[in-house]
């Protein structure tokens, strides 16, 4: 298998993790006021471009990695892209809203990019490499959003607001083919079934979940319609938990997800999401509030991007380099050296946040740090589980930092809007820290190189044969 994979499978992977999902996902957003004036919609309605293929992909992530892994990477990636560069062409030919939202939706599956990765990586290196190309393609996910406001003010203005969703189709076609030459097959497991059942309650809980949270401020957080939502969540969640207990072949292991290196490694997910996202929210806003604030720095969107440039090549440069860090200190203390820096880096801005520069250092600060975070805890979870689950626990853990981005992102503008003025950015900084700070007990809960688990889990009516956890 490995030796139709080459020298250039992971740059591949890694370029259509960008592509096929966070460029994708991002190039909507400096268009968002022109895709509510181009489709005759109201400002919740064109936002719904965004949740749709953020719903999509969450529900979408795992279930892909499960298919991964009982069918074949190579299979599930290829029909996983194709699916998607459908969904961008609808979206970006698309006439009304209710037709643009279909194509999101079907962009969102490109989500799945990431776990079919994972799985790919595992199956095709050594040990040795792994760590690095797990690494890079972690770094991916924060990589779409700054490219996509760089090129969002050239492109709409000089050839309009639909060619920006065009760009990842023009990057998909040549991948999907070169994913076709250049991925690697891998046989799929004797007699695999998919857990349907399950695959459709988690996927009703975790929409009404995430519905109720992405629209929240705009309905009220007491609203009929959240609260609603949140209790459909609880109930199919139930529902859902039960049915994993007792099918022979569950969507998701419900006993891998208590290893004590997969849950601290989605602990610290889902708080690095949040610092990934709040600091989206935070810098760009407090860039382009006019001057006459007194705090703000009357920027244009484009002077944003480049604030969040550096920060996003930081963030790549530290997931490449987090694997050669791995062969030597271990994923356990890149993990705490990452949330470290980030937190250092939020810590920096709530008191120094006068001059551009100022931001530059702390955007930097947070960058590397999220780098290094996000390659330790894929890192983590695929060296906790047994190759045959490695697309499923990596999708769980990719879909716990969307959980974790979404609440960066609502929580920040809470926090914004409920402290006027200069404080609301200080204590949305000063949050952020301490989420990243509340990372470092989950880093040190982390086992041991030398004491993770060989075996994983065993399947269900056999006897597991794994090493104990501790």
């Amino acid at each position: 298998m490995a030796a139709r994979g080459g020298r250039g499978l992971v740059p591949l992977l890694a370029f259509l993790g960008v592509m096929a999902y966070s460029l994708s996902m991002a190039v909507v957003t400096p268009a968002l006021a022109l895709i509510q004036e181009g489709l005759h919609t109201t400002a919740a309605g064109a936002a719904w471009a965004i949740t749709s293929m953020t719903l999509s992909a969450a529900v979408a992530t795992p279930v892909v990695g499960r298919l991964g892994d009982l069918y074949g990477p190579r299979r599930v990636l290829l029909a996983v892209l194709i699916i998607a560069t459908v969904g961008m062409v609808v979206a970006a030919a698309a006439g009304s809203l209710p037709l643009m939202l279909f194509g999101r939706m079907l962009s969102g599956i490109g989500g799945g990019v990431f776990p079919l990765a994972y799985t790919i990586i595992r199956d095709v290196f050594p040990p040795a490499r792994t760590a690095s190309a797990v690494g890079l393609m972690s770094s991916m996910l924060g990589l779409g959003g700054a490219v996509s406001w760089c090129l969002a003010g050239p492109i709409i203005d000089l050839l309009g607001w639909r060619w920006l969703l065009w760009v990842p189709v023009a990057g998909l076609v040549p991948g999907v083919l070169l994913a076709w030459w250049i991925v690697p097959a891998s046989e799929p497991r004797e007699a695999a079934r998919v857990d349907w059942w399950g695959a459709a309650l988690f996927a009703g809980w975790l929409v009404a979940a995430l519905t109720a949270l992405t629209e929240g401020m705009d309905w009220g957080w007491t609203s009929p319609g959240v609260l609603g939502l949140l209790g459909l969540a609880a109930v199919l969640a139930a529902a859902w938990l039960r049915v994993e207990a007792r099918v022979a072949e569950p969507l998701v292991d419900l006993r891998l997800m208590r290893v004590r290196g997969v849950w601290t490694a989605n602990a610290a997910s889902l708080l690095s999401g949040y610092a990934l996202m709040a600091g989206g929210l935070l810098f760009p806003l407090l860039v382009q509030l006019p001057a006459s604030t007194g705090y703000g720095f009357g920027g244009t969107a484009t002077q944003a991007a480049l604030l969040q440039l550096p920060a996003s090549i930081g963030m790549t440069a530290a997931g490449m380099t987090a694997g050669l860090l791995d062969r030597r200190i271990g994923s356990r203390l890149v993990l705490l050296g990452g949330a470290v820096l980030t937190a250092a880096g939020y810590a920096f801005v709530v008191v120094e946040h006068a001059a551009m520069w100022q931001l530059y250092v702390g955007g930097l600060g947070r960058g590397i740090g999220l780098g290094f975070a996000y390659a330790a805890v894929a890192n983590l979870v695929v060296a906790a589980v047994p190759a045959g689950e490695t697309g499923v626990a990596t999708g769980i853990n990719t879909l716990i930092r969307t959980v974790g981005a979404s609440l960066g992102t609502q929580v920040s503008a809470v926090i914004v809007a409920g402290l006027p003025g200069e404080r609301g950015f200080s204590a949305g900084f000063a949050v952020s820290a301490a989420v990243m700070v509340a990372v470092l007990p989950l880093a040190l809960l982390v086992p041991r190189r030398g004491r993770r688990p060989r075996g994983g889990v065993a399947p269900r009516g056999q006897e597991c044969r794994a090493a104990p956890v501790s």
